[in-house]
């Protein structure tokens, strides 16, 4: 979960784990699964382990992915227009902190 925080432009975006809640919760789960659903639950706890590993500029990376595909943006993440496009699906989010967060979303390819 992401978000911003205030009514100003900020140069950053708050980042919100909570991968350790839902571990536990799978967790507690996988103990009361019958045979049938513990194959799932099993392979679920993996994913959301995997998941707790991802730094912070990948879970930007990706956060910067949700927000250009929301606005349809299908181009060269790279490029002056995917900046526009984030900005226009943040506009909260001032030039240099998109810029920022495009490198990061450059770096870390989905």
């Amino acid at each position: 979960m992401t978000g911003f925080l205030g009514t100003t432009k900020h140069n950053s975006v708050l980042l919100i784990r909570d991968t350790d809640t839902v571990a536990a919760a799978l967790r507690r789960a996988l103990d009361e699964a019958s045979p049938e659903e513990r194959p799932g639950l099993e392979r679920a706890v993996v994913l959301v382990e995997a998941a707790a590993t991802a730094s912070e500029s990948q879970l930007r990376a990706r956060w910067v992915r949700s927000r250009l595909t929301a606005v349809g943006f299908t181009g060269d993440i790279g490029s002056v227009a995917a900046v526009k496009a984030l900005r226009q699906a943040e506009p909260k989010l001032s030039l240099r902190a998109a810029v920022e967060l495009q490198k990061d979303a450059v770096a870390h390819p989905a």
